[in-house]
């Protein structure tokens, strides 16, 4: 556990844990630095630190390409990424200064309701 209940991010990673108790990892990640303000794994295997730093260039390329691209007036809601085992959702706040990096178990978690607890969570870590 690497988050405090005192702190927003640390907040938003507690209600997550509570929305999707069967997560394999979750950070709050700022955007400009790519440091995970609070996060947690269930898993010895995944370290939501790391996830939080390559999905930071991950979200940082995106921006590039839309810039790129000349995509004027869109912002980035979400990001999915499909792996065999398990979904990687990155959720950007409406700032788009921070995002909320979950990775769940693709067979056991419904991606609508994963969604949706990140887009509920993603104005509290602003």
């Amino acid at each position: 556990m690497a988050y405090s209940t005192n702190s927003p991010a640390g907040k938003a990673v507690e209600a997550i844990i509570n929305d999707l108790p069967s997560l394999v990892a979750v950070a709050v990640v700022d955007v400009n630095s790519g440091m995970a303000l609070a996060s947690h794994s269930n898993s010895p295997t995944v370290n939501p630190e790391t996830a939080a730093a390559y999905n930071t260039e991950v979200v940082k390329q995106k921006q590039k390409a839309m810039s790129a691209l000349k995509l004027t007036g869109e912002r980035i809601e979400d990001i999915l990424i499909t792996l065999t085992n398990q979904l990687h959702l990155i959720k950007l706040n409406a700032a788009g200064n921070k995002f909320i990096y979950l990775a769940v178990n693709a067979r056991e978690t419904n991606l609508a309701i994963a969604r949706e607890v990140l887009r509920t969570h993603a104005d509290d870590i602003n």
